[in-house]
């Protein structure tokens, strides 16, 4: 089993569950730095995975998804320069405590995790995505796991269907047809969360929906007689939708000489990064302790 770790999701929840007044000797803000170093290191202890990497997102501007939609993700606020100051510490963490980390500007950490996926099945590995978003559940298959890690838990292939509506496979085509206010997809006007499920429950893809517009109405959903036709007036915007809500399995990243596997942390660069923010003792032996474990 490999571990793929989604590190925006742990950053995030650490800077807004971690007291704002975490500041470093020259002022600086390092909630979400504690936060993340903590989750982890609790999450090595806990696993003692075999093979791990962690994703981060280089930049929500820029990527392949704003060229095809410039107002993708457009209705998010820029990352504050407090924030944007941490996930760079994070990263050098998660690099200093031995693990590979990847990113990319073009690809968000989404499409390296699918990437990773399809790479370690090709080698037979399934993989265990440690994130909290639904958009990653679309890369299950039976032998893999959905970790809500501190959160709702393990799901597996065949649970995520009553967590999230639909199956794995069917995630990119919902988000297509309901949208995702989330990311500013817009998906198709009329058509909301209960509607995509009834559709994809009956035809079972948005493929296999467009090529039966004539039936929709007898779909069991309410305004079904009208459906058909707010289908074919939004069709253009649900196709441009699903180019964005499927995760690219191709992304490029650098592949280290020992794969996925852990090295021995490097506890002067922890030390350093630590004494940098003014970090204590607590997290410090936390990181012998994942030393003595390789």
């Amino acid at each position: 089993m490999q571990y793929l770790i989604d590190a925006s999701v742990y950053v995030f929840r650490a800077y807004y569950s971690m007291p704002d007044d975490m500041v470093d000797d020259e002022g600086n803000p390092i909630n979400a730095l504690y936060g993340y170093c903590r989750f982890l290191g609790d999450f090595m202890e806990q696993v003692k995975p075999e093979y791990i990497a962690v994703a981060f997102d280089e930049s929500l501007s820029t990527s392949f998804r704003t060229e095809i939609y410039p107002e993708y993700k457009a209705n998010r606020e820029p990352t504050p320069p407090e924030l944007k100051r941490q996930f760079g510490q994070c990263r050098r963490f998660t690099e200093a405590l031995g693990l590979m980390s990847c990113a990319h500007p073009k690809y968000e950490a989404d499409d390296l995790i699918g990437t990773l996926v399809i790479d370690g099945r090709e080698q037979g590995r399934p993989s265990t995505i440690v994130t909290r978003d639904k958009d990653l559940a679309q890369l299950l298959s039976k032998e893999d796991v959905f970790w809500d890690f501190a959160g709702k838990g393990k799901l597996k292939y065949h649970q995520i269907p009553e967590t999230f509506g639909v199956w794995p496979e069917q995630i990119a085509d919902f988000l297509a047809l309901a949208g995702d206010s989330v990311d500013n997809i817009k998906g198709v006007r009329g058509v909301g969360k209960k509607t995509a499920e009834a559709l994809l429950a009956h035809f079972g893809s948005l493929e296999d929906i467009y090529a039966n517009l004539d039936t929709v109405h007898e779909v069991n959903v309410r305004g079904a007689k009208t459906l058909g036709a707010k289908l074919e007036a939004h069709k253009e915007d649900a196709m441009l939708a699903r180019r964005l809500t499927g995760i690219a399995c191709d992304a490029p990243y650098e592949r280290p000489e020992t794969g996925l596997r852990p090295l021995a942390p490097d506890l002067g660069a922890i030390n350093a990064l630590y004494d940098e923010a003014g970090i204590g003792m607590a997290l410090r032996r936390q990181a012998e302790r994942v030393s003595d474990l390789r």
